[in-house]
């Protein structure tokens, strides 16, 4: 059986990193990105290729600018003619009132969160069009949803990406592409690193489940949806613990 390949961005760490970990465990070649840690994506290449012998290659590159994702992707097709899996997962958080938020901050944020995945998707797409087959998978969030008190920036980023992720499985499903998105909860990950003990303690009490998800949890729910019958695109899947 021929090798497949995933691309992972922001995958020095939290969700991504447990992603490439459990990919590359199951045979695939991983390609992992971010934006600066690049030591970090070192130790992660290492240790895919030691612990489970699978290949991979590391990507360095602020996807948040469209000439970086077109450039990553010139060094993807140099090996490979197409992506199998896309994951969609770098992003960024920014907390505070909206009337304190500059305009750079902003836009920070909505490229980082927003901007990013359009970029990878239009790279990735011709591919796998031309392949007829394909997986990508968004990550998003629960405030996508519901959003969140003082993280309006990154609320509207994910309800931007749930809207993409629909929008697009409509356009792709002809040509056998699935598109999906998880929207995740509180994940226990550096993002939420910032949050006091008292904080964990009172956000974990209005978790139905009682405490924060793991990121190999969450990398499982992208296993699981990398691997769904073809009929399921389209779909925004929440995994937030009871939460929503």
């Amino acid at each position: 059986m021929e090798q497949k390949n995933v691309l992972i961005t922001g995958a020095s760490r939290g969700i991504g990193k447990s992603a490439a970990l459990l990919f590359a465990s199951r045979g695939y070649h991983v390609f992992l990105n971010c934006r600066t840690s690049v030591d970090e994506l070192q130790k992660l290449k290492y240790t895919i290729e030691t612990l489970y012998g699978s290949t991979c290659d590391i990507l360095p590159a602020d996807i948040s600018h469209s000439d970086e994702v077109d450039a990553m992707f010139q060094k993807i097709y140099h090996s490979w003619d197409a992506l199998d899996v896309l994951i969609n997962n770098a992003g960024i958080s920014h907390i505070g009132l909206l009337s304190d938020m500059s305009n750079e901050e902003w836009d920070h944020v909505l490229r980082t969160n927003l901007s990013s995945v359009f970029y990878c998707c239009r790279a990735a797409i011709p591919a796998m069009v031309a392949r007829q087959s394909g997986r990508i998978i968004n990550v998003s969030s629960m405030w996508g949803t519901s959003g969140a008190s003082c993280e309006a920036a990154y609320s509207a980023s994910k309800a931007g990406v749930n809207g993409l992720t629909r929008a697009l499985a409509k356009e792709l499903a002809p040509s056998n592409i699935q598109v999906n998105a998880a929207a995740f909860g509180v994940i226990d990950t550096d993002m939420n690193s910032q949050l006091t003990e008292e904080e964990r303690s009172a956000l974990s009490e209005e978790i139905p489940i009682g405490r924060f998800a793991t990121p190999d949890e969450a990398a499982l729910m992208l296993w699981n949806i990398a691997t769904a019958p073809e009929y399921m695109t389209g779909q925004i899947i929440g995994m937030d613990g009871g939460f929503l």
